[in-house]
């Protein structure tokens, strides 16, 4: 073996001496990386992050179909499956869509049921046609009496008949039953439908059909999202008034305030937080409030809560207004009344002064 004589006198380059020689020898100058427009990086940089956006969203929808698939084979391992008062019915179409609007109502409310068939709901082929062409579904939300099978499911029974727009739930109605109806809507719609985002509103709420989906599709890649308009009322201690809290010690002194959540006369979630009421309705704790209780079901999570106040405007002249200056609201109602004062009566009132044109979720591309 010969040895390699040693060079005197002669320094042996460095590896990186040797990699930046070999570069200049190819007329490719290491220092020429800094000099790129700055604009470029800024798209990279606005592009990572769509990416990352979507790949979060992506494997939390993952996270979720594994955790209802976990419970499900929990349930069989154990034998004891889903008892049939809770079992819920077969997705009705495998196919995706932008939104379910669940309406709320009561046995009660047949007038305002009208009012929003003939101003802002779209009725016969043309509630079809706006699941079919749009990925919209729209229903009036309602469970069953005390009487099962007594004249008040009878009368609904002959409602649904003659226009086909009910979502019937495994639920006894009652005012105090309000956060069980809400937890017993998201898991029986997220059952039936494979939407981006389930809306939550009430029958006496005037609401723009086509800026709700224009709105909502703008969050489409992002995860745990929880769009409506965010309040902290006071957490009300005395008996006796409205919205009266029985579990108000849990929030500190007297005169406190609830953490952040959304008014309860409509709100949207995304489909993993449908997913995530539905895995966990049992232990899931009920407030009094109906939107309070959902606003706790998401305090511990990674959750991006959403304020458009242009899910609450006001009714005219306040939406009338705003709809002049091209600021379309997406709800309108009184807040007096925590809906439309005798929405019944002025519901086309409102959809004349505040509604959008009425093609303009046809012509939507959401």
């Amino acid at each position: 073996m010969w040895a390699e004589p040693e060079t005197k006198g002669i320094s042996k380059p460095t590896g990186i001496e040797a990699e930046k020689l070999r570069l200049l020898a190819d007329g490719c100058d290491t220092t020429s990386d800094v000099r790129r427009d700055s604009r470029d990086v800024i798209g990279e940089v606005s592009k990572t992050r769509d990416v990352i956006q979507t790949l979060d969203k992506t494997i939390s929808n993952l996270e979720m179909e594994l955790a209802a698939a976990r419970a499900m084979q929990d349930s069989i391992v154990s034998g004891t499956p889903i008892s049939n008062d809770l079992r819920l019915p077969e997705p009705v179409k495998k196919r995706k869509y932008l939104m379910v609007i669940g309406i709320n109502t009561a046995f009660s409310s047949r007038r305002r049921r009208d009012s929003v068939r003939a101003t802002w709901m779209p009725q016969g082929d043309k509630l079809k046609k706006l699941e079919e062409e749009k990925g919209i579904v729209m229903r009036f939300v309602i469970g069953h009496s005390a009487t099962l099978g007594g004249i008040l499911d009878r009368a609904i029974e002959a409602e649904e008949k003659k226009h086909g727009d009910f979502l019937r739930l495994e639920h006894i109605e009652g005012y105090l039953e309000l956060s069980a109806k809400t937890k017993a809507y998201f898991t029986t719609a997220v059952a039936l439908w494979d939407a981006d985002f389930y809306v939550k509103v009430d029958d006496d709420v005037h609401v723009n059909i086509g800026t709700l989906g224009a709105t909502l599709s703008r969050y489409r890649s992002k995860p745990r999202v929880y769009v409506g308009c965010m309040k902290s009322g006071p957490v009300l201690a005395h008996k006796g008034v409205r919205y009266h809290e029985p579990e108000h010690w849990k929030f500190g002194e007297e005169g406190n305030k609830y953490f952040r959540h959304a008014t309860g006369q409509l709100y949207a979630i995304s489909k993993d937080l449908a997913t995530y009421i539905s895995i966990n309705q049992h232990v899931l704790h009920k407030y009094a409030n109906e939107d309070v209780s959902l606003g706790s079901w998401f305090i511990g999570l990674d959750v991006e809560h959403i304020d458009d106040r242009r899910l609450c405007c006001g009714t005219p002249p306040d939406c009338e207004w705003k709809a002049q200056a091209g600021n379309i609201c997406v709800a309108s109602f009184d807040w007096s009344c925590s809906g439309i004062c005798k929405s019944a009566d002025r519901m086309k009132e409102v959809h004349k002064r505040c509604g959008e044109d009425k093609t303009t979720v046809w012509n939507a591309s959401f």
